[in-house]
C-alpha cells in the first residue's frame, strides 16, 4: 500500500515538473526543463517549483527552485542547504546538467553545494524523468557525480516521450 502511494506521489510531482517545463520559452539553444523541490515527509510537501529561463539570465529549472527558496529564507543560494527540511528531494524532468556555459554553475554543482551545518547533503534524492540528450554537452556525467557524492538518482518512468517533446520545443526538427 505504501509503495502504491509513493508511486502516486512520484507521478504527481513529475507531472507538476512537466507542467513547469511547459512554461519555459522554447529556444534552439536550451532544453525546456521543469523542477520541483519537495519535503518528502508523509505527506510530501511542495516547497518550490522552477523552469528553464524563469529568472533573468540563462537560468535552469533547478537553479530557479533554489533562487526562490533562498529568497524565501532570506539567505544566499549557497546557504540554502542549512534551511531545507531534512527529507528534501528534487524532481526534475531532465537529468541535472554537469556542464554549463562560462560563468554558470552546473545544476549538479548547485545541488552538491547545498549542505547542512554538519556538512551532510541537504538533498538526498533526485528523481528524473529522462537523461539529458547529448545535444549540447555530449555525455552528461551528472548522475554519476551525484551518486558518487551519496545522492540517489532515481528514474521515474512513464513520462519520457512527453518530457522530450517539451524539452526540445524550439529545436530544429529531427534533433534530440
Amino acid at each position: 500500500m505504501a509503495e502504491d502511494q509513493d508511486a502516486k506521489d512520484h507521478a504527481h510531482f513529475m507531472q507538476l515538473a512537466l507542467s513547469e517545463a511547459r512554461k519555459s520559452p522554447p529556444k534552439p539553444t536550451n532544453f525546456c526543463v521543469g523542477a520541483c523541490l519537495v519535503a518528502a515527509g508523509s505527506p510530501p510537501t511542495l516547497l518550490e517549483t522552477g523552469y528553464t529561463l524563469e529568472w533573468e539570465g540563462n537560468t535552469h529549472a533547478e537553479q530557479c527552485c533554489f533562487i526562490k527558496q533562498a529568497r524565501l529564507h532570506g539567505c544566499s543560494e549557497e546557504e540554502l542547504g542549512e534551511h531545507l527540511p531534512l527529507d528534501t528531494v528534487l524532481y526534475t524532468t531532465m537529468e541535472p546538467c554537469n556542464k554549463r556555459s562560462v560563468g554558470n554553475l552546473p545544476c549538479v554543482d548547485r545541488i552538491l553545494q547545498l549542505r547542512r551545518k554538519n556538512g551532510s547533503q541537504a538533498i538526498s534524492t533526485v528523481y528524473v524523468g529522462v537523461g539529458e540528450p547529448e545535444t549540447f554537452v555530449g555525455v552528461n556525467e551528472g548522475r554519476k557525480k551525484l551518486e558518487d557524492s551519496g545522492i540517489r538518482v532515481i528514474h521515474v518512468p512513464g513520462f519520457e516521450d512527453a518530457m522530450l517533446r517539451v524539452a526540445t520545443a524550439g529545436h530544429p526538427k529531427g534533433e534530440l
